[in-house]
């Protein structure tokens, strides 16, 4: 698509011109809907866009226009949108039954796959999502080692359940909203990826169950991690018996067949998948060592029932159309290829945006990102949030809109189907936008 001329119309106006539908349909969402979304990350100001369909590395709204997709179905969609061997997966399934309430042979083929390419995956349960992924795995390892504590770091994203919600405040020491203090308690959240500062914590505190990080750093890369980290993380809570859990919700299956424990060639006690797990369907996982997993086996021991089976159900854990999807997306996966495919899509696009940035004399701009991931910042100053300027992140999703790119604000996902020309258009959209937002004095 293209955008309104610069010399005719305001951002704002051509945004609103340009998505009449999206905006009658934002109106009738408003009524039913806080916010008139149904996920936080959607809220869009002056209103999101509606889309009703899309098809490899593309989207279209409901007013019609095309646009290349960098949200990637919120990062499950690894392979793109509408991958042939998983719609064909799903399409007879479906056809099959989509809920037997049952046993049914895919799960444990679905096992099979994450067991034989997820190093520490040793057996395995199915959730629904990956907030209940990292809620099942502090449980279980508050139940194997008897302690109450987590530790996990700032700005490290395990799902939105109240064992993981980093407080408020400049030091994160106020609960959030609806987070009992008794629980937010038992959370250490570190503000810094420092082994010293991880060994003074664990070595003074003997109620620590679970250490969790996201093994690439914050929201996938977005706050780097040093080298050595992830290793010298797994010696410290061997050392001090904590249980170490990388939750590969997001790196799972996207830095390598096997995740980020693959490629950092760390193995740890437990481990968190969803996303690409399901092939883009609802699904997700908890893996590990096989002692802590039998936690779940219900016994005729009354003495184990009582005090060491940790209980657990969820009426759509291994749903089979999610299985269907799952495995179709990991015989894919396994090969590397597709991994490989969207990590140089990436690698691209971050060099040629931070082109745009030094031909558009914008200093303070910084691109950067790791395997398949784009990330934008605006700022040299580190105090400041990526994310603090919402004025301008919702101005730049806009103008990318407009160009037809659809961004997460300043982040982005590629996937392997994405093209190079792909690539090339997102370039000229992202230099247009930004010549858009230097007219209006946006930046």
């Amino acid at each position: 698509m293209t955008a309104p001329a610069l010399q005719t119309t305001s951002l704002e106006e051509a945004y609103h011109r340009t998505f009449l539908r999206s905006y009658a349909l934002y109106q009738r969402a408003l009524k039913r809907f806080p916010n008139g979304v149904t996920h936080d990350g959607r809220f869009m100001l002056p209103f999101p866009v509606y889309v009703n369909r899309a098809d490899g590395s593309h989207k279209w709204t409901e007013d019609g226009h095309q646009l290349i997709d960098y949200w990637m179905g919120h990062g499950a969609l690894l392979l793109g949108h509408g991958r042939a061997e998983i719609v064909a997966a799903v399409t007879e399934q479906a056809a099959r039954g989509t809920h037997y309430g049952a046993c049914h042979e895919l799960e444990i083929e679905w096992a099979d796959w994450i067991t034989k390419l997820v190093p520490c995956a040793e057996t395995v349960r199915f959730v629904s999502s990956g907030t209940e992924a990292t809620l099942m795995a502090i449980r279980l390892a508050r139940t194997f080692t008897g302690r109450r504590k987590v530790v996990k770091f700032y700005g490290h994203y395990h799902g939105w359940h109240d064992n993981v919600m980093d407080g408020t405040g400049i030091n994160h020491d106020h609960p959030l909203p609806g987070v009992l203090p008794e629980v937010f308690d038992s959370l250490i959240s570190l503000p810094s990826h420092d082994l010293n500062r991880v060994e003074d914590t664990l070595k003074n505190d003997s109620d620590i169950a679970v250490l969790m990080l996201e093994p690439t750093g914050a929201l996938f890369g977005g706050v780097e991690i040093p080298d050595g980290f992830v290793t010298g993380l797994r010696e410290l809570t061997s050392k001090y018996g904590v249980l170490f859990l990388m939750d590969e919700v997001v790196t799972g299956f996207r830095c390598a067949p096997g995740g980020a424990q693959e490629h950092f060639g760390v193995k740890p006690d437990l481990t968190t998948l969803a996303k690409i797990v399901a092939g883009g369907l609802p699904g997700g996982a908890v893996a590990g060592r096989a002692d802590i997993m039998s936690l779940l086996e219900i016994r005729l021991d009354p003495v184990w029932q009582a005090n060491r089976k940790m209980v657990h159900y969820g009426t759509f854990n291994a749903c089979p159309l999610s299985a269907a999807a799952g495995i179709a997306a990991l015989k894919i996966v396994a090969t590397g290829r597709d991994i490989a495919l969207a990590n140089e899509r990436a690698d691209t696009l971050r060099r040629r945006f931070a082109e745009v940035l030094a031909g558009r004399g914008l200093e303070n701009w910084h691109v950067f990102g790791t395997f398949s991931g784009v990330k934008l910042s605006y700022s040299n100053d580190p105090r400041v949030s990526r994310r603090s300027n919402l004025a301008l992140i919702h101005a730049l999703r806009q103008g990318m809109l407009l160009h037809g790119v659809d961004m997460v604000g300043v982040d982005g996902l590629t996937s392997s189907a994405h093209t190079p020309q792909d690539i090339e258009h997102t370039a000229q959209a992202f230099d247009d936008t930004l010549a858009w937002l230097q007219k209006e004095g946006k930046i």
